[in-house]
């Protein structure tokens, strides 16, 4: 949870209360509010070199310490020292590599390890070379992110960018994409990220094809209805809803269903196996009972 003032600080007993893992909190600024969330109870606090002095980070790294309360070293190519800046002729990922660096130098000087790590920028190429540097050089967990992504479109493609490529080295131990609007947004981006690299599967993975000429069918309102009728779903399955006959089969051969559609009918699919003639108008509510079905048959 962000911590931008004193309310949202005094909030988190009452938060903590309420739900049943652990309690981040996001401080922004002010160094008082790290240690006013350390002592009302937060799992772990955020915080931002850039905007504290180093001996406000000492006291925080005091109370952590004492409280065994973790600390996301939080680096921003937006909020880098100065120094640093000039030192390496800009904002750049060896800047950002330097910043955490000296942050877990002192934070290691107080005997204090229990830190992550995240060295966010909203230049894709910066962010993936920041984090390879520090993930070469330390064993904290890296908190990947690509931050002041965007609106939906661009946030996607810019986090699917940025942390898919360092997902698939093996660099990164949580992600965080970054939406600009609801936040819920970012869950499904998130899953898609995971269950594209195969790292995780959780949710419903549906499989597309464009509309190219061979396809007969709304195709396009298809996929919406049931995008939107599979929302929020955790439990993964693959689906696979094919335009034409000519690739559908094929394409839908690992699916756990899918549809190959004709012109006004479609053939329906499990696990490759084709086992059922459909009519158009009937593709939703017959593939949404199948799904049920299959959940019941697992």
């Amino acid at each position: 949870m962000a911590i931008p003032d004193k309310q949202a600080v005094d909030a988190i007993p009452a938060i903590k209360k309420s739900i049943q893992i652990p309690l981040i909190a996001d401080i922004h600024f002010h160094y008082q509010y790290a240690l006013d969330a350390i002592k009302n109870g937060a799992d772990g606090i955020r915080i931002n070199p850039g905007n504290l002095a180093k001996n406000r980070i000492v006291e925080i790294v005091r109370a952590a310490k004492e409280r065994q309360t973790v600390i996301r070293i939080g680096v921003n190519a937006g909020s880098l020292q100065k120094d640093l800046i000039a030192e390496y002729g800009g904002v750049t990922a060896e800047a950002m590599y330097a910043s955490a660096l000296r942050n877990i130098e002192i934070f290691e000087d107080m005997g204090f390890d229990l830190i992550k790590l995240s060295l966010k920028s909203s230049d894709v190429p910066m962010m993936i070379e920041a984090y390879r540097m520090i993930a070469a050089k330390t064993d904290y967990p890296l908190h990947l992110g690509v931050t002041e992504a965007g609106t939906l479109v661009d946030a996607a493609i810019k986090s699917a960018l940025g942390i898919g490529t360092l997902l698939y080295e093996g660099v990164g131990d949580t992600i965080r994409v970054s939406v600009t609007g609801n936040p819920v947004l970012e869950i499904p981006i998130a899953y898609s990220i995971l269950r594209a690299l195969k790292i995780r599967k959780i949710g419903p993975e549906i499989i597309a094809c464009p509309t190219c000429g061979r396809c007969q069918i709304d195709l396009l309102g298809l996929a919406e209805t049931i995008e939107k009728a599979l929302a929020g779903r955790k439990k993964y399955i693959k689906v696979a809803l094919m335009g034409c006959v000519v690739n559908g089969p094929g394409e839908a051969a690992d699916a756990d269903i899918g549809i190959a559609g004709g012109r006004g009918f479609g053939m329906m699919f499990k696990k490759g196996v084709a086992y059922k003639k459909v009519e158009e108008k009937d593709f939703v509510p017959v593939l949404l009972e199948e799904i049920r079905s299959l959940d019941n048959e697992k």
